[in-house]
């Protein structure tokens, strides 16, 4: 007896040959304007109504549409397209695609053009079987996921929507139903300038700064209301500047910095906010002046409306694309998935959170993760094929349920 995982069969020679491409056009946040151009090309190809979204000038928005025949419950795939810059310690050309007997390479592979590949690979097999669905398939390829979610916020607020969504972020073919919210924060901390002669006439800025990275290291942040949200909690310090004035000024070492700047950033969960966690910074470096009235410090946060917050992400796992998208891991791989706050994938901001604010219920799945955002950026290929085909069977299975929404 045929079944859908039969019937629907994805082409791995053409998906992998898309993700080649997909990695060979350079796709920075910021500049994934001809990228975007060629994913539009690919999807008119493949049969797919397209619209391109000019979200800033010469940045696009990628949205596909495979019509069905009506009643059922539409889908919208939901991954971005740009990608983190080349970092060093890459032993092969981040920018050429290069696959091995056990992975492909290069960078934004794992985060997250595989998925994005999986997604159209699968929508393809569907098209390619001659399968009508009821619903409507929406492929969802967006810009600036690193700046906040710009590209995904713009598709919403230009009144896409879809009754459930996948979200591709690479969780190593995981199911993750509860995330972290993200925020970034600047703590500027101020001293007073002397020469090294006149040392203990000034204040060091910069080990003024260290009191602030010790107290960040033991610092609990309030409204946790359940043990798992308290392990959505992390911080990470990635930018340390000092010197002298606003402009930092390097060259003149033997005056004491009387500024030092620590960029923050900040997880948060669903019992507290961006603004919550803030104060709990705040009240931090209240202390710290309360213990030594010569530090002087003052945060900034550095999201607004070119980066915005990206909230925390949370779904019920009993709810329907869960259960579907659980079904098809299990039947297409031969074992459960991993469901809930999976680590490390929780610590993630994603446009799952957008989606969720808009209205949309759906859930985060993807390949890749292992190794993300390191040299030699890789997704296995198994894994890359597994994650096509359960997309492919989770998507017949939504699209072909009675449409219960208006």
């Amino acid at each position: 007896m045929e079944t859908v995982d039969t019937v629907i069969q994805v082409n791995d020679d053409e998906m992998i040959s898309l993700l080649k491409s997909m990695i060979q056009h350079k796709s920075y946040s910021g500049e994934e304007g001809k990228l975007s151009l060629f994913m539009a090309d690919y999807l008119r190809n493949m049969g797919l109504e397209v619209e391109m979204q000019e979200v800033v000038p010469g940045r696009y928005n990628i949205i596909g549409v495979l019509k069905g025949t009506g009643g059922g419950e539409s889908v919208m795939y939901n991954g971005h397209i740009d990608t983190n810059p080349i970092g060093l310690g890459w032993t092969v050309d981040p920018l050429a695609g290069y696959v091995d007997d056990e992975c492909i390479y290069g960078i934004g592979v794992s985060n997250m053009k595989a998925s994005d590949s999986a997604f159209v690979a699968a929508v393809k097999a569907i098209v390619d079987s001659g399968v009508r669905l009821k619903g409507d398939i929406i492929v969802g390829l967006v810009i600036g996921e690193l700046q906040g979610g710009i590209g995904t916020i713009h598709m919403l607020e230009s009144g896409i929507n879809a009754d459930w969504f996948i979200n591709g972020e690479p969780t190593d073919l995981s199911l993750m139903t509860l995330h972290a919210g993200a925020c970034e924060i600047a703590i500027h901390v101020y001293g007073v300038s002397r020469h090294l002669s006149k040392a203990e006439q000034g204040v060091n800025a910069i080990e003024q700064a260290k009191k602030v990275m010790d107290g960040l290291a033991s610092l609990q942040f309030s409204g946790a209301t359940k043990p798992q949200y308290a392990g959505l909690n992390r911080y990470n310090i990635g930018v340390i500047r000092g010197g002298l004035g606003d402009e930092y000024h390097e060259w003149r070492i033997p005056q004491l910095p009387d500024k030092c700047t620590l960029k923050v950033a900040l997880r948060f969960a669903p019992s507290q906010t961006a603004e919550s966690i803030v104060a709990d910074v705040q009240n931090l470096l209240d202390r710290l002046h309360v213990e030594d009235p010569e530090f002087k410090a003052e945060i900034e946060l550095l999201n607004g409306p070119g980066y915005p917050v990206m909230g925390s992400f949370e779904i019920d796992e009993n709810e329907a694309v869960v259960q579907v998208m659980r079904a098809a891991h299990e039947r297409i791989t031969g074992a459960k998935p991993r469901v809930g706050d999976v680590a490390p994938y929780k610590f993630y901001g994603t446009d799952a959170a957008h989606l969720q604010k808009a209205g949309i219920k759906g859930v985060i799945y993807g390949c890749g993760g292992k190794y993300n955002t390191m040299p030699d950026e890789r997704v296995e290929l198994k894994d890359l094929k597994t994650c096509a085909r359960v997309y492919a069977a989770s998507i017949v299975e939504i699209c072909n349920c009675e449409k219960t929404r208006p």
